[in-house]
């Protein structure tokens, strides 16, 4: 069944339409980040960069790590950007773009996230680095596609159901990261489940001007226990990440740099030093 013309939107020079980027361009090793000014502090440990593009906050630079080819691209912030990011990049190497058709034999990247994120439980650090065992969202995309849980990922959701369902009008989904990423390149990190919000301020519990409909929010998430798994921190990517990944048969990792303690309502002095210690980490594990 050939796809449409506007269901899959193809440039004139036969590239994707928002990553701007050619089937050839992704290798099968993709780190994602969210600031488009950090791709460039991950790409100059590169032992060879192939070429560099952009467009809008999408930017893309492909090389070498040793004999490893390496995609870094970078995000922007939220999961309505990981929707565009993840179809899209399965979309280069899954689709024959002559056709418009799926391939007969399809292909799984390595979708590793190097991003930022600020603690909730007290005994993780400023400058720790960390490795997200589950994504779990409370923003809206999940609630477009269709996903099949594991038996571990039901018992899970039943807890966080349990947990958060008093909250209204929000409809979390959780996803559990690669096994083999996690026990590779995340082996020997702090690990816990990393909560997804919809927004910076109110949606994770933040208080500024305008008033919360979710007061505690960072106690009621750190006070979430299920058999050993705690939440441990918030962002805005990784459960997307997680989710459509899995969805479309890629593995995902998501580790982060942990720059704030929110429950010691503390940010880093350094927080530049951090973000490089977890790029230097991801790429000697890789």
């Amino acid at each position: 069944m050939k796809i449409s013309e506007s269901d899959l939107i193809i440039n004139p020079d036969g590239s994707i339409y928002h990553l701007n980027l050619l089937p050839e361009d992704v290798a099968e090793t993709v780190i994602t980040v969210g600031d488009p000014d950090r791709v460039g502090e991950v790409s100059k440990y590169f032992d060879q960069i192939e070429f560099k593009k952009g467009k809008r906050e999408f930017i893309t630079h492909t090389g070498f790590v040793g004999k490893k080819r390496v995609t870094v691209l970078s995000t922007g912030i939220g999961t309505d950007n990981i929707d565009i990011v993840v179809n899209e990049l399965d979309a280069l190497v899954n689709i024959d773009f002559e056709t418009r058709e799926v391939k007969k034999e399809l292909s799984s990247l390595n979708i590793i996230r190097i991003g930022t994120s600020g603690a909730v439980q007290p005994d993780i650090p400023m400058g720790t680095i960390l490795a997200s065992t589950h994504g779990l969202g409370m923003d809206a995309l999940m609630n477009y596609y269709l996903q099949q849980l594991s038996g571990d990922e039901q018992l899970l959701m039943a807890d966080v159901k349990a947990h958060f369902g008093h909250l209204k009008n929000i409809n979390p989904y959780l996803t559990a990261a690669d096994e083999t990423l996690l026990n590779t390149i995340g082996k020997d990190m702090h690990q816990g489940i990393t909560i997804t919000a919809p927004g910076f301020y109110a949606p994770q519990g933040r208080i500024v001007r305008a008033k919360n409909a979710v007061p505690d929010f960072i106690s009621l998430i750190n006070s979430f226990r299920s058999n050993q798994h705690r939440i441990t921190n918030l962002e805005m990517e990784t459960a997307g990440i997680y989710a459509l990944a899995k969805v479309l048969g890629h593995k995902a990792l998501s580790v982060n740099a942990i720059l704030a303690s929110r429950v010691n309502f503390e940010f880093s002095t350094n927080p530049n030093k951090i973000v490089e210690k977890a790029i230097k980490t991801i790429l000697e594990r890789i």
